[in-house]
């Protein structure tokens, strides 16, 4: 197994033990988002919706480092400080992802990092995914 890291500045850095991304495989797994302007290291201003583009432009950031795209997004993760902002929260993210709407769970925690409303993450496919068939393994009956 090869696992690479990826990291730009055009994102925050990563303020713990851990990886902006790291690919594996053809899977690129996002560390969640916080709505951090990466120039400042602070969150933005302007509530769930400004958090929520900040959100995605770091994540925008990380994928083209990755030299991906939210075309290539297969799952996402939403985390809102408040369930009350999933309708705003989810007005922004499908300005983001646009169609072949990738699996998604979005769901209130008790608390986000830095007071944060939102944090988002995903994971990606790159090119072929092996399958079962491909792997020899039996198939789950999905077609995939």
């Amino acid at each position: 197994m090869k696992k690479s890291i990826i990291a730009t500045e055009k994102a925050p850095a990563a303020i713990g033990p851990y990886s902006q991304a790291v690919c594996v495989n053809g899977i690129v797994a996002t560390s969640g988002q916080l709505p951090i302007d990466p120039a400042t290291g602070k969150l933005v201003e302007g509530g769930i919706q400004e958090q929520t583009r900040q959100c995605f432009r770091n994540l925008a950031a990380i994928l083209e480092e990755a030299e991906l795209s939210f075309d290539n997004v297969i799952k996402s993760t939403v985390y809102l400080a408040d369930i009350r902002d999933f309708a705003t929260m989810n007005e922004i993210y499908a300005q983001n992802i646009t169609s072949d709407y990738p699996a998604r769970s979005a769901f209130q925690v008790a608390a986000l990092p830095m007071g944060a409303l939102v944090e988002i993450e995903v994971l990606c496919a790159r090119g072929e995914i092996p399958t079962a068939d491909m792997l020899g393994a039996p198939a789950c009956g999905c077609g995939c």
